[in-house]
């Protein structure tokens, strides 16, 4: 009968770990959600990559249109691609940026002041990059430490069936046995 009730308790602990699976999106707590990148282009490196282009000496524009470039094979090759051409071709900010996806807003965002008021957008879009690097950082120190708690309940489960087993059984046997013999 304690073999089924701990079978039973080790399944419902288990349960959660069961049904979320691994490649699945989560909704986050609060409604919010990050922007995932498609197939791997990460916005903070994009934002580095960015920053080295404008350092260089290129353009706001020439800067996109070289980022375009680097990035081919992947989605977001074609907005930005798009964004630089329409600003080249006297586009306003919001028109070239309309139909960005979420991916580049932090692109746009940072940049926006450099191209509308003539500020100098490297500080700023170093800024941005650290920003999302610190957020993510915050991000894992957080889901590190709700993974902790979740732990402690298989972990007393496990643990502590092993040790009134291993530990306490043997003792109290022994003294059982040694009060009933003698």
């Amino acid at each position: 009968m304690s073999g089924a009730l701990l079978a039973l308790a080790v399944a419902l602990a288990a349960l959660p770990w069961l049904l979320a699976r691994p490649g699945a999106p989560r909704a986050r707590r609060g409604g919010r959600r990050t922007a995932r990148p498609p197939l791997g282009t990460d916005t903070a490196v994009l934002l580095d990559l960015l920053d080295v282009a404008l350092a260089s000496g290129a353009s706001v524009p020439g800067a996109l249109a070289a980022l375009a470039a680097a990035t081919t094979p992947d989605p977001v090759a074609d907005p930005l691609r798009s964004a630089a051409t329409s600003l080249r071709l006297g586009a306003t900010w919001e028109e070239a940026w309309g139909r960005c996806p979420p991916v580049l807003r932090p692109l746009a965002a940072a940049l926006e002041p450099g191209w509308t008021d003539g500020v100098d957008p490297c500080p700023l879009v170093r800024q941005a990059a650290a920003s999302i690097r610190s957020r993510r950082r915050q991000e894992a120190q957080e889901a590190a430490a709700r993974l902790g708690a979740r732990l402690v309940l298989p972990l007393g489960l496990c643990f502590l069936p092993a040790f009134v087993l291993l530990a306490m059984a043997p003792v109290l046997l022994s003294g059982v046995g040694s009060l009933l013999g003698g």
